[in-house]
Order: C-alpha cells, then structure tokens, then sequence
C-alpha cells in the first residue's frame, strides 16, 4: 500500500497572511489577540469596541477608523464611497457618540476612470451632509496600474458622547434583552450576486445605511443602551460571538426570531452559505435591560431603520463563559463559533 499524506492541508500556523485573516472569523481574531493587540496594548485598545473611547477636558470623545476594499466598487445599494462614510458613522454610533468629524484618505489605482471618482466622492458627501458631518481632511496616493483594484478608502472619525451613555462589551449584564433593527445578509448577498451575475426575480440590494440617527433616537428616548454592535465582517453570529468573548457571558438568540428575507435566503441556499455569518451594513444588536426592551422597540419601530426591529435573545448567565447558543426551529440549541474566515471576501 502506498504511503499515505495524513498531514492537515490547512496549516494551524501560517507564516504568511492569507484572505481569511481579513475575515473577521477565528484567523482574524488570533492575528488581532497574538500579532496586534500584544504589540499595541494600553487600556483605550482592550476596550474592544467599535470605537476607542476617552475624555479630553471633560468632554468624552469617540473615535475610530476602517479601511474598505470591496469588489465589486459600485453595487446594488450602494458604492464603495457610502460604504465608507456609513462604516465609519455606524462604528461611531455603536459607542453612543454623535459623529462629528471624518476623514478620507484614497489610495488610487493609475488608470481609474475620473468619472467613478467623482461618483464615489459625491456618494460620500451626500451621506455625510445627510449625517450632519463633515469630512474635514484626508490623503491622496497613488500606485501602479495593476496594484489597488481601482480605489481603496480609509475613513477615520471622531464623535461625541453625551454624559449618560457609554456602550460598551464590559456593560453586558445577564437577563438583557438582545434586539435587531433589521433583516440580516443582504449586504453581502447583494455583493456576491454582483459579483456573480447572478440576478433574482426581486433584486437583493445592499442594507448600507448610516444608523447613527436611530441611536440618537434611543439616547434622546433614554433608553439604556448597555451594548451596541454593528454586524458587519462574520455577520450576526460572529458579532454575538464576539461579545460574549468580551462580556464572560452565555448569549442565547432564537433561529426563529431571526428576520430573513425570504429571497435572501433563498440565495444562501443555493450558494450554501449560512445568513447568519453573511456581512450586513445596516443592520446592529442593542443589548437593553429586560424592563426596557418594549419601550426600545416602540422607539425603533418609529424611525425608517427600524421598522423590523424584534426581539432574537437574551443573555442568559455567565456559565458557560463566553459562548453563544441557537435555539433551532427544532427545538435543538446548537453552539455557535466562529469561522475560520470570511465566506464572502472583499464586501468591506
């Protein structure tokens, strides 16, 4: 009998980045927790939240930054360019801050039509003049033909946060309700079909959106905002997972609760992927004490982001530490856990 090859084809270490540390599954967070964070640690960055949060002068200040690199640039939804400015609004809003300020800084493939940059450019403003932000400086570079995928942009943003909220993974306490505002995966089908050429009877279109005005409506409601993430790269299931990771605590969510387009899943069907870890772009759990989830759910359902608010969970106890659990429509609780990267590269 010949010799056979036991060994694993894929590598528990790998001495080169690959696409699925870019993910936002397990690969990217052992590439954040073991190359990154060590390196850069101070108590501002194990925070762990959508935006780092500090005071200068009393007055309390969040700020964040993200690069996007989706392909294709332009989609049903959206573009790269109010990809960017609402990314950067969301991160910004999921600490409780009133965005402020943004940055832009390009990275321009020689070559790339001047016509998309000016379609890119006037997405970007029109979603910050409709955020009542304004992007105040940023960068310009350029690389060779074949080297950047047409345009790549970084935005960074700073906001501002009232005395009273201070969303947070560490704020995440058992008993708390979990809601969304909105059906999941139709970002990232939206790109896949793009990509593909697929086409639908109903066209999937993007959910990018700036969400910061529906958290301004639960601050300014006074609702209790304990935690607040949006459910982008890994989706619904790799966010949860993530806090419960954070938080020490046992997440619990209702498969059937879940919104899903009827159409969007269809598609994860034929494409065999699992909605629960496919990126959205308008789309954040809100973690609120149980007493508060019908008042935060009357203040969503007025705003035109969260008319499908519902409920999908709880957080149930801090034993088992740190895991999230899917009750089935069979009745059955599975465990959650995250991928080793992304099942659609190249949507953020």
């Amino acid at each position: 009998m010949p010799d056979q090859n036991l060994n694993c084809p894929l590598p528990l270490q790998y001495d080169q980045i690959v696409m699925a540390h870019g993910g936002g599954g397990r690969l990217m967070q052992q590439l954040l927790n073991d190359i990154i964070q060590p390196v850069f640690n101070n108590p501002i960055l194990n925070q762990k939240h959508d935006s780092a949060v500090f005071t200068i002068n009393n007055a309390q200040l969040a700020f964040t930054t993200d690069s996007y690199v989706v392909k294709p640039l332009f989609f049903s939804g959206g573009d790269i360019g109010k990809l960017a400015v609402c990314g950067t609004l969301n991160d910004l809003a999921m600490s409780g801050a009133k965005p402020l300020y943004l940055s832009c800084s390009l990275i321009i493939e020689e070559g790339f039509p001047i016509t998309d940059l000016q379609r890119i450019v006037a997405s970007m403003q029109e979603i910050a003049k409709q955020a009542d932000v304004l992007i105040v400086t940023g960068d310009t570079k350029v690389v060779d033909h074949g080297s950047g995928d047409g345009v790549y942009i970084n935005t960074a943003g700073i906001g501002l946060l009232s005395g009273s909220t201070h969303s947070a993974p560490a704020n995440i306490q058992v008993g708390d309700s979990i809601i969304i505002n909105s059906d999941i995966a139709r970002h990232g089908m939206a790109i896949m079909l793009e990509r593909e050429g697929m086409r639908f009877d109903n066209n999937i279109s993007s959910d990018c959106a700036d969400l910061s005005g529906l958290v301004q409506a639960l601050i300014q409601a006074e609702i209790t905002l304990h935690c607040m993430r949006d459910l982008t790269r890994g989706g619904l299931a790799s966010g949860l997972i993530e806090l419960a990771s954070a938080s020490g605590h046992h997440i619990e969510i209702n498969e059937t609760a879940v919104p899903i387009r009827p159409d969007v899943n269809s598609a994860c069907e034929i494409l065999g992927f699992d909605p629960l870890y496919i990126a959205n772009e308008g789309c954040f759990a809100l973690f609120v004490p149980e007493d508060k989830t019908e008042q935060a759910l009357a203040v969503m359902h007025e705003h035109a982001l969260g008319q499908q608010a519902c409920l999908i969970g709880s957080v149930k106890s801090v034993h088992p530490k740190g895991i999230v659990t899917l009750q089935t429509a069979m009745g059955i609780s599975r465990v959650l856990d995250l991928l080793s990267g992304e099942q659609l590269p190249r949507i953020c």
